[in-house]
């Protein structure tokens, strides 16, 4: 944990914030792949990560980010298409390669994992839930390497509530790597409750329940807490969730220009944590600007 400290006030930087490691994974591949391609074509089949910063950055390198949206691009001679962190469905991986694209896969080993299982459980026969966001890429991936007659998603309590299944169906539960660790047990809970025969297995991302952890201990010392994190970051949304349930004072930030002057005057402790697509300068420029407020 990185600690300022004078007269005035205490700053205390959460020891996990920022890049964790399949994030970085991707990024250092893309920039791998950007060099090691001399001038040829490269997309990225949706943003990279979730952090505008680090996708505008890409984008000034020549890097086309392709909107699942459109339709595919035709490739060139030397085009390379490279998976998002988040990952793909199955179907959507094949096409890319079908099209013609050199494919640079990197998607996040852990949301592979996830993948993997989802797809053995559901050749047994088995219906998939999977605890998380329906709208984020990662999902709509994961539910890509499922039967699609047998998949839910689930994220809340009324979810599981209102989700109907014969009282035979084995089940197996995984989860988006981002979910609250909290919130999966307990719809886990719920489900075996509901007596279905279930397998459950916790595939939330160590680094987020370790950046959950902290960010919790942290917001129950701060007056005030700074979440930093790109707009459409699941896990930074859930950070902030976590520290507005300690500290009634908690701020979401996209960067160090977000920061208002006046939300910290008179503020003795302030917290700052980050999500997982979010670069150390950023971090840094928010650090630097709590110090000098």
């Amino acid at each position: 944990m990185r600690i300022f400290k004078d007269d005035q006030r205490e700053i205390r930087v959460a020891k996990s914030a920022g890049f964790c490691f399949g994030v970085r994974r991707a990024v250092d591949g893309l920039l791998s792949l950007v060099d090691e391609n001399g001038g040829g074509e490269v997309f990225t089949y949706g943003p990279i990560i979730h952090n505008e910063t680090v996708i505008n950055d890409f984008e000034k390198r020549g890097v086309r980010l392709f909107s699942e949206d459109e339709p595919l691009p035709v490739p060139g001679r030397k085009s390379f298409m490279a998976i998002r962190s988040h990952g793909v469905t199955r179907d959507t991986k094949e096409r890319i390669e079908k099209a013609g694209f050199f494919v640079r896969d990197l998607t996040c080993p852990f949301v592979s994992k996830i993948q993997s299982i989802v797809s053995e459980y559901s050749k047994k026969g088995f219906h998939i839930v999977i605890t998380g966001d329906e709208h984020h890429p990662e999902v709509i991936g994961i539910m890509g390497w499922a039967d699609p007659k047998s998949v839910s998603v689930v994220k809340s309590a009324d979810d599981v509530s209102r989700l109907y299944l014969p009282k035979e169906t084995k089940i197996c539960v995984v989860s988006q790597t981002t979910f609250r660790t909290d919130l999966f047990k307990k719809l886990v809970e719920m489900l075996i409750q509901k007596g279905y025969d279930t397998y459950a297995q916790n595939t939330i991302c160590s680094a987020t329940s370790l950046r959950q952890s902290e960010a919790k201990e942290l917001s129950e010392w701060a007056d005030v807490m700074l979440v930093i994190g790109g707009k459409n970051s699941s896990n930074s949304a859930k950070l902030f969730d976590i520290c507005r349930e300690n500290c009634e004072k908690t701020f979401f930030l996209q960067g160090a220009d977000d920061l208002k002057v006046s939300e910290l005057h008179s503020i003795r402790c302030i917290g700052i944590t980050a999500g997982a697509s979010t670069p150390d300068k950023i971090i840094e420029e928010v650090f630097k600007k709590c110090q000098t407020t």
